[in-house]
């Protein structure tokens, strides 16, 4: 599935909900499925931490012998742990590339921003420049 397919899908599973309650349930849901395959103890360290979100964030990167890059991500907040599974879930197993190469749309298509706080947008954007900076960084390996 392409980035742009796995934007798309997210995008039509939340214009199923109306209501924002139902999609923070959902966000949530995406949440505990994060939790089904925890980040190891090990990877929860200070160099995997985000800078600037307003709840503590690991994301941890690493390039398959396939050329595209896996990553696994893990958060002290539920809502955000969801935040964090659909973007994984978009990045997930494409080339660094790709990654660079694509336009995100999926957050503002679903609403996903006008619905939080400024610093969990914030944070966001700072999730995203992140795995933006490790595709940057395993390209030029």
């Amino acid at each position: 599935m392409s980035i742009n397919e796995a934007q798309d899908a997210i995008i039509e599973e939340f214009e199923a909900f109306d209501d924002w309650i139902d999609r923070y349930q959902l966000l949530s849901d995406y949440g505990r499925e994060l939790k089904q395959n925890p980040l190891p103890e090990e990877d929860r360290i200070d160099r995997n931490l985000i800078d600037g979100c307003q709840s503590k964030v690991w994301i941890t990167c690493r390039k398959g012998e396939d050329g595209k890059l896996y990553f696994k991500g893990d958060s002290d907040a539920l809502l955000v742990q969801g935040i964090v599974a659909l973007i994984l879930q978009v990045f997930n197993g494409h080339t660094p590339k790709e990654i660079l190469d694509t336009q995100l749309y999926f957050i503002e298509r679903i609403g996903l921003q006008e619905h939080l706080s400024p610093t969990r947008s914030n944070g966001v954007v700072a999730m995203i420049k992140q795995i933006r900076m490790f595709a940057l960084a395993y390209q030029a390996v």
